[in-house]
């Protein structure tokens, strides 16, 4: 077995030349002439091997025919590790090579009903890169397509256009640097979909889709620095998945607006994880990476604002004949306009290069974090402790100062509870489920509650801003803000009050 430690960026094809071209690859020794790789995927017709995420596939590589057996591995940053087994292939699957137990007894269960699946056709240009004495790494220029037949007879392809840095000797943090230093002149996108994965989905016509957060898996005894950099890879594959997600669903009118949301939910976890760690970190590190994750989250503010707006202040709205029904549907134009406008903005910002960049540079420097002698120290839990103490003090401060009821106090309350909230699903793992469940639900509500009083205060401002551009819009203003008035006056007037006993009441920790 061997375990193959490689780094997989996406990139037009208009920026093969450019890549061709750059010193570093120039530079690299060329291994051999470029080779078309035909590989032919397999599994049963149930696809029993993906759901153990095991795969199986052959190579013809001119007269040479190979078997490589391959297992999953969690992959962040585009950079993976798995294990990996290739024999010989002579017409019949060989699986005596395999040590992993349970990856074997799998595919000997399922041998005789292995049939092919998808296959993948394409050109590899491979050159080897030396940094310096003991860093080898391969850098394999792939361009072809993924080919597919489903099970319903619709045949599918799909482009290959990436580059593979695969590690030879060195460590992982090699092949990182090295994507940094090409991706400040190149469009490169960490990929995290095999060529198998996208084959896969284009087999079940899986089409992209947002990706949501995952759940903390924090364990009381990993240190505080090792602690952080488990939680920020998992915010690092939300971030890539929905950054992919968006670019494949191809021209800025075709994006999934919830891609686009749950690529700035990405942006405010990491940073909420960055200040709820802070005190483990160097301070250039948290500094200088909440200010790059805060702008690129604005690039995409407007858009969400104005969906928000839209499906929750607007749609519910039922005139009932009772508005200027001119004014309504003037004012639903001005909004659905406004709101595709900002959508095309927001895709149009969502370029491969920037996204790209940040992610490989982002992953890069939480490789490099090392704990210091305090923070290997530190026990886990008790930092937690001491953490959410905190973020409970500041969200006690701002309900005292929300006591006038003013936005703007109301606004900075909802900050501090969701700084809170994103705490609390942090750290959960280390503490009893049923408490932590029952507290995070109660920080949802309040959360809620702000979120709406939030939403209709800047909906108030925008609909001024439309009337006094459009006089014909006001009558619709006013009823839209009226219709909304009884409930906005409730909870405004109970929000704190509710709030109390998160704040002042037992805790979970």
């Amino acid at each position: 077995m061997s375990h193959e430690i490689e780094l997989k960026l996406a990139l037009p094809k208009r920026a093969l030349p450019a890549l061709r071209r750059h010193p570093l690859v120039a530079a690299a020794e060329k291994c051999g002439n470029a080779v078309t790789l035909d590989n032919t995927y397999y599994d049963t017709p149930k696809l029993q091997l993906k759901a153990h995420k095991v795969a199986v596939r052959t190579r013809s590589q001119g007269r040479q025919m190979l078997q490589t057996v391959k297992c999953a591995a969690v992959s962040s940053g585009g950079l993976s590790q798995r294990p990996e087994w290739e024999t010989p292939w002579s017409g019949g699957f060989d699986f005596t090579a395999v040590d992993d137990p349970a990856a074997a007894r799998l595919l000997e269960r399922h041998r005789d009903e292995l049939v092919p699946v998808f296959t993948t056709r394409f050109r590899r240009e491979t050159r080897r890169f030396v940094a310096q004495e003991g860093i080898r790494i391969l850098l394999m220029i792939d361009t072809g397509e993924v080919l597919v037949r489903t099970p319903a007879g619709v045949e599918r392809s799909s482009a290959i256009c990436e580059l593979e840095l695969e590690l030879e000797s060195g460590r992982a943090q090699d092949l990182l640097d090295l994507a940094c230093t090409l991706a400040q002149d190149l469009p490169l996108m960490p990929a995290d979909l095999s060529k198998a994965e996208r084959g896969y989905r284009m087999f079940l016509d899986t089409p992209p889709a947002p990706v949501r957060a995952e759940a903390s898996t924090l364990a009381a005894g990993q240190n505080v620095v090792a602690a952080f950099q488990g939680l920020a890879l998992s915010c690092v594959r939300q971030w890539q998945g929905n950054a992919a997600a968006a670019l494949a669903q191809g021209d800025a009118d075709a994006i999934d607006p919830d891609c686009i949301h749950q690529l700035r939910v990405s942006q405010r976890r990491l940073r909420a994880l960055l200040k709820l760690f802070a005190p483990a970190l160097p301070a250039d590190f948290a500094g200088t990476w909440n200010a790059r994750l805060r702008d690129n989250a604005n690039r995409f503010g407007d858009a969400r604002d104005l969906d928000v707006f839209h499906a929750e202040l607007l749609a519910p709205v039922t005139p009932d004949e009772l508005a200027n029904a001119e004014a309504m549907t003037a004012l639903l134009d001005t909004a659905g306009a406004a709101r595709e406008s900002a959508r095309r903005h927001a895709g149009d910002k969502l370029d491969m290069a920037t996204q790209g960049r940040l992610l490989l540079e982002f992953t890069a420097a939480l490789h490099r974090l090392r704990a210091d002698s305090l923070a290997e120290a530190a026990d886990l839990r008790s930092f937690a402790r001491l953490r959410l103490d905190r973020l409970r003090k500041r969200a006690r401060r701002g309900a005292l100062a929300a006591a006038s009821l003013e936005p703007v106090r109301l606004h900075a309350l909802r900050i501090d509870f969701k700084l809170l909230r994103y705490g609390v699903e942090f750290f959960a793992p280390l503490f009893g489920t049923k408490g932590i469940a029952r507290y995070l639900d109660g920080l949802v509500r309040a959360q809620t509650t702000l979120g709406f009083l939030q939403d209709l205060d800047i909906a108030k401002q925008r609909l001024a801003e439309w009337a006094h551009a459009r006089p014909q819009l006001a009558p619709a203003a006013a009823f839209v803000l009226g219709w909304h008035a009884p409930r906005y006056a409730r909870l405004r007037r109970r929000v704190l009050s509710e709030c109390e006993p998160l704040l002042w009441g037992s805790k979970p920790w």
